[in-house]
């Protein structure tokens, strides 16, 4: 069963876009919604507010992604930096490998990485032209 729940947003002013509409797909986004809602560094942050074009080798077709995350925060410099951050379980990350899944389970978890690979390819494409920068994040960053 998948994790589904709406996030309610602290500090209103910060967030971009409907701060009434925020869900968490995962107990690892609400974490990370809690850390950008109250990060004093954090200036401004969305959740699927921003669509990137991007096309699947799977069946060859242009698609919308909406990254979990898009932040605008203060650097170390004193500088505003804006980040596209995604939040995947680390199994999702990496290619998989055959060894004693069932044929369909194989099949499927290729699909999901190529789809994904895809996603963060035009993403880090986006964040290249923008002057931003791409984050995956995993449970191994967001678990302490």
């Amino acid at each position: 069963m998948a994790y589904k729940t709406k996030y309610k947003v602290q500090n209103r002013r910060k967030y971009i876009g409907n701060p009434d509409k925020v869900i968490c797909r995962s107990l690892w986004e609400r974490r990370v919604c809690k850390y950008l809602d109250s990060n004093k560094n954090i200036i401004r942050w969305g959740s699927e507010e921003i669509a990137i074009p991007y096309y699947s080798p799977v069946d060859k077709k242009m698609h919308k992604y909406f990254p979990d995350f898009i932040v605008e925060k203060i650097g170390k410099d004193g500088a505003v930096n804006t980040l596209i951050i995604e939040v995947k379980p680390y199994k999702q990350t990496l290619e998989p490998k055959k060894k004693r899944k069932s044929k369909k389970s194989y099949i499927s978890e290729c699909i999901t990485y190529e789809i994904n690979t895809a996603k963060w390819k035009a993403a880090k494409r986006l964040c290249e032209d923008n002057n931003w920068k791409f984050l995956l994040l995993t449970e191994n960053e967001i678990l302490p």
